[in-house]
């Protein structure tokens, strides 16, 4: 009969040789299932490992991700504080090209008050001599003159109202000096200056009078000042002109 320790060497040679043995005895003593269990438990810790591998790479990659959005919000940070500086420079320019400018166009405004007060002591000057303030102060006063060369006892007004527009465009009240005398029609425009467009509107008023009064008129024009060109298109009209240069 064998001893007890030959028949432990024999338990332990079939655990060792004998799978089907070994499996028998595991199960007698619980030991499948302690297998099962750490087989799935491996399966699991398998399952885990891969699955924090995800996500540790998903992780990785919005890391990654944040960090690029992160250096480009700093890129443009960068450019606006870039930005900004030039705005400022720029700014900074700005304000000195304005004070440039202001300082400029005070100097200019200064020279225009000044242009200005000795253009108006040179009219003043000028009215002073012709005996004026006034274009109908200046009216006034040469009516009384032209009263003593045409002799005549006053220099009349022609007063018309121009329900076509023939002179301005739209209906109006005309009226122009007119002095009778033997006979003859003189219409006298009497100006502190006369323009070439002045000219013009005298001969359309006197082809109006023509028209209505039936009568062929003088026209003459007095004036201080008359511009050459309204001189030339005087003459080509055949209107007199009576200036200090006459």
């Amino acid at each position: 009969m064998a001893s007890e320790a030959d028949l432990k060497r024999k338990i332990l040679r079939l655990l060792k040789e004998d799978e089907e043995f070994r499996l028998a005895v595991a199960g007698l003593i619980g030991l499948d299932t302690l297998l099962t269990e750490l087989r799935k438990l491996r399966e699991d810790h398998n399952k885990l490992r891969e699955d924090f591998n995800k996500f540790v790479k998903i992780e990785e990659r919005r890391w990654e991700e944040a960090y690029r959005r992160f250096e480009a919000i700093e890129e443009e940070i960068r450019k606006l504080r870039e930005d900004l500086n030039k705005l400022r420079e720029d700014h900074n320019k700005l304000r000195e090209d304005f004070n440039k400018a202001y300082v400029d166009l005070s100097k200019r405004a200064e020279a225009l008050e000044r242009a200005y007060l000795d253009l108006s002591r040179r009219l003043d000057a000028l009215g002073a001599r012709w005996g004026v303030i006034s274009e109908e102060a200046f009216r006034e006063g040469m009516r009384g003159v032209l009263e003593k060369v045409l002799g005549v006892a006053k220099v009349g007004r022609w007063v018309y109202y121009d329900s076509s527009g023939a002179i301005y465009g739209k209906p109006s009240v005309i009226e122009v000096d007119v002095v009778v005398k033997d006979g003859e029609h003189v219409l006298v425009e009497v100006k502190s200056s006369i323009s070439r467009g002045d000219i013009y509107e005298f001969w359309r008023i006197a082809e109006l009078y023509r028209k209505v009064t039936g009568a062929a008129p003088r026209l003459v024009v007095v004036s201080p000042y008359v511009d050459s060109k309204a001189r030339e298109l005087a003459e080509s009209l055949g209107i007199e002109v009576y200036t200090q240069t006459s």
